[in-house]
């Protein structure tokens, strides 16, 4: 009875190794050369598997871009909201909570990038991406509640606020030579002069 219980443990710790080899091998190729550009062939030669064991862990693509987002994030955590919603000034509590988020898209640019540029064309990867939406959109709602904007600035600070956090618009002005923490210092100007 323990020689086939132990068998039945060490096939399910196999399973769970290979598994985690091909989300590790999906992560790595949507980092380096993109969801458009990673084949379920290129996970399988990666994570030293057939393409058939590729298939019976990540059955379809909502499965492969669920397993990979989760794993992702698990590895690299976008900062906790936790870490400026202390602050009562505005000025304070947003440049904190941008310098955080940039210095998370500078870290993990790669798949970003590659996944805002695929992510039009693959309807799997959009389902994945409306998370990081929404996780964008409560820090936006809980910075814009510490502006307390004035009548009929409220549709503008909303719509700068939502520019300034997403990786596109960190992505150009970084581009431009911009450290992190000047692009914060800059979104700040753009929200008081509102």
């Amino acid at each position: 009875m323990k020689t086939r219980q132990y068998r039945q443990q060490r096939r399910k710790e196999t399973a769970e190794q290979t598994h985690r080899r091909i989300v590790d091998a999906a992560v790595e190729l949507h980092a380096t050369v993109g969801p458009a550009k990673t084949s379920i062939q290129a996970i399988a030669k990666l994570a030293g598997v057939q393409r058939l064991t590729v298939y019976r862990h990540l059955p379809d693509e909502p499965a492969l871009y669920r397993a990979c987002s989760g794993r992702y994030l698990e590895l690299n955590p976008p900062p906790d909201a936790s870490g400026w919603q202390h602050l009562q000034e505005p000025g304070d509590r947003t440049r904190t909570a941008l310098t955080a988020l940039y210095g998370f898209y500078r870290r993990t640019q790669g798949v970003w990038r590659n996944s805002y540029r695929d992510v039009d064309d693959i309807p799997a990867l959009q389902t994945v991406m409306e998370g990081m939406q929404q996780y964008l959109d409560s820090i936006r709602d809980d910075l814009l509640k510490a502006w307390r904007p004035a009548r009929g600035t409220r549709a503008a600070l909303h719509a700068v606020l939502g520019h300034a956090l997403h990786f596109t618009t960190w992505d150009s002005l970084q581009r431009q030579g911009l450290a992190d923490v000047a692009i914060a210092l800059t979104v700040e100007k753009w929200l008081r002069a509102l």
